[in-house]
């Protein structure tokens, strides 16, 4: 957590606010569990259920965003303190466009599922892919609640091996759709599936990446994997 403030009641807003982050991380990577449950069974009532429970993400990015805003304005932090309530901020904006990539693929199931694609293709491989994502979300919280860097670090390098499941996965599509064009409604859906997963471990990276931010002072978007370690050594 930040240094110790001043006040011990601000310490204790810094520590709600964390624990709100961590509440709303638990139920993305809830509804990931259960968006990925049902991809591998097509299940619509599984993907019904994520899809219930989305506007509770939603929810909790407003009452967190309200959280920090009113700490901001009635503490006016400085130094590590505001990096830490800058950090939280995109961390949850980061994790709502997670639930919403978990949410489309509650919908793309549903889609699947309501149009029987040709069961030869390779759906089941996403399941792969939908594992890291979902691996790499859980360690994003994990170093998130002990502001780990070097897990930070381990992160931002898996995400690596999400992206190359995706291009694997989308070249063995485009080898589907040439040999057999009746499969190329069904290998679009399925692309689509693969990018939203793919993009759940791009948030995972993201906050992964504010975590150094918090606790070293350095903004590592957008720079190299060279950069990102050498910050944290």
């Amino acid at each position: 957590m930040p240094e110790k403030h001043i006040s011990s009641q601000f310490d204790a807003e810094l520590n709600s606010i964390s624990t709100h982050v961590l509440e709303m991380g638990g139920l993305v990577e809830s509804q990931l569990h259960q968006a990925v449950y049902a991809l591998v069974h097509m299940s619509q009532e599984s993907a019904d259920q994520v899809l219930e429970n989305e506007a509770k993400i939603n929810k909790m990015e407003v009452l967190i965003d309200q959280e920090i805003i009113s700490t901001i304005g009635r503490r006016q932090p400085t130094a590590r303190d505001l990096r830490f309530l800058m950090a939280i901020s995109r961390t949850t904006q980061n994790l709502e466009r997670a639930g919403d990539e978990v949410a489309r693929i509650a919908r793309m199931v549903k889609s699947i599922a309501d149009s029987g694609s040709p069961r030869n293709l390779p759906s089941s491989e996403l399941r792969v892919a939908a594992d890291m994502a979902s691996a790499l979300l859980r360690k994003s919280l994990d170093s998130f609640a002990r502001l780990d860097t070097a897990m930070a670090v381990t992160i931002i390098r898996e995400d690596d091996h999400i992206d190359h499941e995706y291009n694997g996965f989308i070249r063995k599509l485009i080898t589907y759709m040439m040999e057999d064009p009746r499969t190329i409604s069904a290998s679009l859906d399925l692309m689509f599936l693969a990018k939203s997963i793919e993009r759940v471990g791009d948030h995972a990276k993201n906050i992964a990446e504010q975590i150094i931010f918090i606790v070293k002072g350095e903004d590592v978007r957008h720079t190299s994997m060279e950069n990102v370690e050498s910050v944290v050594r």
